[in-house]
């Protein structure tokens, strides 16, 4: 696509680092409730025979899992493993490669941007409105919707990077290169499930 070196960036080492920092760490903090389910559906699933309840675990549950999903976006995004709709331009090479990888990468910027302002918007709403659940136990709504505003947030922060660093030329990072081995093509396949 370019000759840019695709690592270059186009921020300052510093913030380079601090943003790949901000990326991973959201992403282990996905891990964290991701472990957190197991924990909570296997206290479910052993409680049971031996009596024991854990009031609203399903909702805890739920929570869990949407502030995973949420703030482990990001790091997928840069880790080059979302799903990625590639059949028409991956046969397009050169300079109209670049602007529609550009437009692609602006469109999906407005798209997270809009989703992330209001999951904060909702967030706030149920802050200052003293929103609570309707579960068994009474939990404000706005601790568990932190998890998916913030991964929305952190998301548009790794979008807005990706479009500044593929309008100044560098190769999007939201993609693996490709595959340049036999080798390489099956670790791929295998990695995939496929």
């Amino acid at each position: 696509m370019s000759t840019a070196d695709p690592h270059h960036s186009v921020f300052p080492d510093g913030l380079r680092r601090g943003l790949d920092a901000l990326y991973l760490g959201a992403g282990y903090l996905g891990g964290v409730f991701l472990v957190a389910i197991f924990v909570i559906m296997l206290s479910l699933s052993a409680g049971r025979p031996l009596g024991l309840d854990i009031p609203a675990g399903d909702d805890f549950t739920a929570w869990c899992m949407a502030a995973c999903a949420f703030l482990a976006l990001a790091h997928t995004f840069r880790s080059a493993e979302l799903i990625r709709m590639g059949l028409v331009i991956d046969r397009i090479t050169g300079k109209p490669r670049q602007v529609i990888e550009i437009v692609c990468t602006l469109i999906g910027t407005v798209a997270v941007l809009y989703f992330a302002w209001f999951a904060v918007d909702m967030t706030w709403t149920s802050w200052v409105f003293n929103d609570v659940s309707q579960g068994v136990i009474a939990v404000p709504l706005w601790i568990p919707q932190v998890g998916m505003s913030l991964g929305l947030v952190i998301l548009a922060i790794a979008f807005i990077d990706e479009l500044l660093h593929v309008t100044f030329g560098g190769s999007p990072r939201y993609e693996k290169p490709p595959a340049t081995t036999d080798e390489e093509i099956i670790e791929r396949v295998m990695e995939s499930g496929v």
